[in-house]
């Protein structure tokens, strides 16, 4: 019993720190994109794709999915 309850404490956890990220990632990319950072015009237009789905999920709680689409935006922006 005291096993499965570390599991979903932890469970809960790990979900708790995925929707806390989501904002953190999302201003790190929005700050590149301030700085005018010299990326190709298509990656440009992927990144803004990636960064409005990342938000997307985060607001319809898939944190994970999340947090994938916003990492490839920032490995694309080299962050």
């Amino acid at each position: 019993m005291k096993k499965l309850l570390l599991i979903l404490s932890l469970s809960f956890a790990s979900v708790g720190a995925f929707a806390n990220g989501c904002p953190g990632e999302m201003k790190a990319i929005d700050a590149k994109l301030a700085t005018n950072p010299q990326v190709a015009a298509a990656d440009m237009t992927k990144i803004k794709a990636l960064r409005a789905d990342g938000e997307k999920f985060h607001k319809e709680g898939k944190h994970g999915e999340s947090m994938k689409a916003l990492g490839d935006a920032k490995k694309i922006l080299g962050l």
